[in-house]
């Protein structure tokens, strides 16, 4: 299938439409020309709202984590975004609901590979781990991203960026230390 094609499928998907309280709207920035995949894991409500994938506090701090601009993150000549659920899920108890599986069962495989030219997939939480990593993963998201050279240049696992992700980026002074100069760099070279 067509990168033209998935694409247009995916924008009309409703296959979750039973089990979204906040309707259907698939926010992605897929890509035939980027070199870098954010994978994600779905929309929050802010970004349900506006139709923008990372236009939340999270998207700032991950952008300066890349060390890009606004324009150059939203430029989908650069980066592709493609969330492992496509809509929002939600909110449950302690903070949004899982990224609903349809997306990743129907889309997923067809979309990366209509993306070949991607060089490297920047992981964000444990859901896009699941998928991109599957068993080469730790037992534990920290455990994986200590691990991250392992990945390279392929992938680079990274924590969430939420702000609600504080106390481990506290606790794990290493991460800004080590692996945010090195995806700078890489970041860099590729864009």
């Amino acid at each position: 299938m067509s990168f033209d094609a998935v694409v247009k499928d995916i924008s009309a998907c409703d296959i979750c439409a039973p089990h979204l309280p906040h309707g259907v709207r698939p926010v992605l920035q897929p890509s035939p020309t980027a070199k870098i995949l954010i994978a994600g894991q779905a929309p929050g409500r802010l970004v349900h709202e506006t139709g923008v994938p990372f236009n939340d506090p999270s998207g700032e701090r991950l952008r300066e984590w890349l060390g890009v601009s606004r324009e150059q993150f939203y430029d989908p000549a650069l980066f592709a975004i493609v969330p492992m659920g496509f809509c929002y899920p939600g909110t449950g108890r302690s903070g949004d609901l899982p990224p609903r599986k349809e997306c990743r069962e129907r889309w997923h495989d067809t979309l990366f590979a209509a993306m070949p030219q991607i060089e490297l997939k920047i992981l964000i939480g444990a859901y896009a781990l699941d998928y991109h990593l599957g068993d080469r993963q730790s037992k534990t998201l920290t455990e994986t991203v200590k691990r991250w050279q392992e990945f390279m240049p392929a992938a680079l696992p990274l924590p969430h960026p939420s702000p609600r992700n504080n106390i481990w980026l506290k606790r794990n002074p290493w991460f800004e230390a080590e692996v945010l100069p090195e995806l700078r760099q890489l970041v860099s070279e590729l864009i």
